[in-house]
């Protein structure tokens, strides 16, 4: 439902996340097993849109357990930092580096929230500064958030963003086709849903969470005003989840609307340079 936000918004938040990091550790959704053995994690649009990222530096913000952060390095940047404000999840992403060989010069993981991001990192400015999918609807000010990614984008490098289309939220969970919510909402969405996407099933205690909705004009709009030249907007005919009761899984692993069915926009993803 929709709410104005709580001033606890954080506070449930990080509750809510620390309690299914080891929920996430367990499951067959993020497989750590096959992940430790070489299994990638990240998604075919990102490798190409990224590019080559040998020898760079590389900002994971909002990085989880940190399966994305270190799948980077394994491709070969030089250096790795991911940040996340769950202290767990941060401890099972450098148990995770151990695990792989990677010493922290390599691989560095902080503990911190995102819009604090700046003073906690341990440089100044990275090559390239990266946000995986699920990571703004957990923030009220997409505006802020843009200003602490740009200023930490080195001279020549870029900030590089895969999100879920906020126009999914828009739609009925079963078919995805009628209009429910308001596209342009700007009120928090209070829930208390249970569980976890990596376990419907788990038995959860901290299930209340604070989400925001974020028009894809205004990310956009937010990221050049902090001072970084669009080069893409690119909008996804897949999701990595059953979004809706309609869509079907593919050889890929991607879920798609079946093919007598009009598509929208279920991902999108922006890469935006700060000019040298």
């Amino acid at each position: 439902m929709y709410a104005s936000t709580p001033s606890d918004w954080r506070e449930a938040n990080r509750a809510r996340w620390d309690e299914r990091v080891p929920i996430h550790v367990a499951s067959e959704f993020y497989d750590l097993a096959s992940f430790r053995a070489g299994k990638e994690a990240l998604r075919d649009f990102e490798l190409a849109e990224v590019g080559d990222v040998t020898g760079r530096s590389l900002l994971h913000l909002q990085c989880h357990i940190g399966l994305d952060t270190l799948s980077w390095a394994r491709r070969g940047a030089a250096q790795v930092v991911g940040l996340d404000f769950s202290q767990p999840a941060v401890e099972t992403a450098r148990g995770l580096a151990a695990d792989l060989g990677l010493s922290a010069d390599r691989a560095a993981f902080v503990a911190a929230d995102v819009y604090d991001a700046a003073e906690a990192v341990p440089d100044r400015a990275y090559d390239i500064v990266y946000t995986g999918t699920g990571a703004l609807n957990w923030l009220p000010d997409v505006e802020r958030w843009a200003e602490v990614a740009a200023s930490l984008v080195a001279p020549g490098g870029f900030l590089y963003l895969a999100e879920f289309h906020p126009l999914t939220d828009v739609l009925d969970d079963e078919t995805g086709s009628r209009v429910l919510h308001d596209y342009f909402a700007r009120d928090a969405w209070v829930d208390i849903t249970p569980g976890t996407y990596a376990d419907l099933e788990a038995e959860t205690v901290h299930n209340r969470s604070v989400e925001w909705q974020h028009p894809v004009g205004e990310v956009v709009s937010a990221i050049a005003a902090a001072g970084l030249r669009i080069d893409f907007l690119h909008e996804h005919e897949a999701s990595l989840f059953p979004r809706y009761g309609t869509l079907r899984r593919d050889d890929n692993g991607y879920y798609r609307f079946p093919p007598n069915r009009a598509r929208i926009p279920l991902m999108y993803s922006i890469r935006a340079t700060r000019p040298s």
